[in-house]
């Protein structure tokens, strides 16, 4: 088996800053993405702005040796806090496994590490959003021990929801 690697994203490292603008890149243009490429301008600024925010933790699985790897996936976690429990959260904003690459086991090492990560910064929970139409990754969630967000049975699931805000201008 192929040697499986996990090693955190220094976005001052202008190889791995491209290994994970690539794996990214390729998770945007799937149809789990918004279905077309990242744009210039967020390829440019994108790796200054994670650099700026501590709570980020990017990750990317490689597969090989040292000096013949290559980038297979990419989870990127924020850090957030729960009010009722007291304690920091890990949500996964993001997981990739490269088409190449798939059914390798790589999605659950992924998951695993940010896992562990998790724990080392006690926090009290994983949370992650997934689309209803992705099948194959909600299994997989699943499995891992993923459920639906609820407080109160009678009261439902939670839904996620969202606003797009427009960008000011000075």
């Amino acid at each position: 088996m192929t040697r499986l690697t996990i090693l955190p994203v220094d976005f001052g490292d202008p190889a791995q800053t491209g290994d994970f603008l690539f794996l990214l890149d390729h998770y945007m243009r799937g149809p789990s993405g918004i279905g077309q490429p990242m744009s210039e301008a967020l390829r440019a600024s994108l790796p200054a702005e994670l650099r700026r925010r501590p709570t980020v933790l990017s990750f990317i699985a490689y597969l090989g040796e040292e000096g013949d790897r290559r980038a297979a996936g990419l989870i990127d976690c924020i850090e957030g806090f729960s009010t009722f429990a007291g304690k920091p959260l890990l949500n996964v904003h993001d997981i990739v496994v490269h088409e190449d690459f798939r059914r390798r086991g790589i999605a659950r090492a992924l998951l695993a590490h940010a896992e562990q990560v998790a724990r080392e910064r006690d926090c009290c929970k994983l949370t992650l959003e997934v689309l209803d139409g992705n099948a194959g990754a909600r299994d997989a969630y699943l499995k891992f021990g993923f459920r639906p967000y609820q407080l109160d049975p009678a009261m439902g699931a939670a839904t996620l929801m969202e606003k797009t805000l427009q960008a000011h201008s000075s």
